[in-house]
């Protein structure tokens, strides 16, 4: 990304506006990410031993400099950069500077709440869709729709999107993470929904932190069951087990 020159540094993530006052546009959207991001962190964590990646949020990516200066910045609902700090100089992010930072995102989520325009549109220099494409460049957009149960995903080839092709368990393989992403039906947070989640490479659901501790602990159930089970068997044949 070229910058024009200036004797006047450029504004970094504490001095830009973080947040546009507006609501969040519905009750599904910070439970959808909060989903996203538990349940995939763990797997990150892996893949950055260093811990050098960061998670957005609903957060703005400033991509050009503008008056005011939210014009020039897009708020993705989700998305992950790999190989940058999560925290800058000792503060959590405000935002992401693409001038600042210079790495784009790797793969950007985008929650559709009204017909889905905004998150398609190609008008050049204002469309979601135009600016992730041409000046932002995540190598994946996707583009989530909760009222259609459905998600598709674009993947940057040169200089522009194509749509992907799901797999054979009707979700897509994000290559470079290592992970599939669809719409698992289910309930998170006390509610039904068809909701975005991530699975690994072999089908397997990643699974929140609240579901890892209730497998735990259904497998803990389990081995007492078992234990008891044998316990009384051995006692049937008089036999003490609390001296085996």
């Amino acid at each position: 990304m070229t910058v024009a020159k200036t004797s006047t540094p450029l504004p970094d993530h504490t001095q830009l506006p973080c947040e546009d006052g507006t609501f969040v546009k519905n009750f599904q959207e910070h439970p959808q990410s909060l989903l996203l991001t538990d349940s995939i962190r763990p797997w990150l964590d892996r893949r950055h031993p260093d811990g050098q990646y960061c998670i957005g949020q609903d957060s703005g990516i400033y991509w050009r400099m503008t008056e005011p200066p939210l014009n020039g910045a897009e708020a993705p609902d989700w998305f992950y950069v790999p190989n940058v700090p999560p925290a800058l100089e000792g503060q959590m992010r405000r935002s992401y500077v693409l001038w600042q930072e210079l790495i784009p995102p790797l793969i950007v989520l985008e929650f559709v709440s009204g017909n889905g325009e905004e998150e398609r549109d190609k008008t050049p220099w204002k469309g979601k869709f135009w600016i992730y494409e041409t000046v932002i460049r995540p190598a994946y957009y996707a583009i989530y729709e909760v009222k259609k149960k459905s998600v598709e995903v674009y993947r940057l080839v040169e200089n522009h999107y194509e749509l992907m092709e799901k797999n054979d368990r009707d979700r897509f393989f994000i290559d470079a993470l290592g992970v599939e992403l669809g719409i698992w039906n289910g309930t998170y947070c006390n509610v039904e929904l068809p909701w975005l989640r991530w699975w690994d490479s072999e089908g397997n659901l990643l699974l929140t932190g609240e579901e890892r501790a209730d497998r735990a602990q259904q497998q803990l159930d389990r081995e007492r069951e078992r234990a008891d089970r044998l316990a009384q068997l051995l006692r049937e044949n008089n036999i003490n087990p609390d001296e085996i």
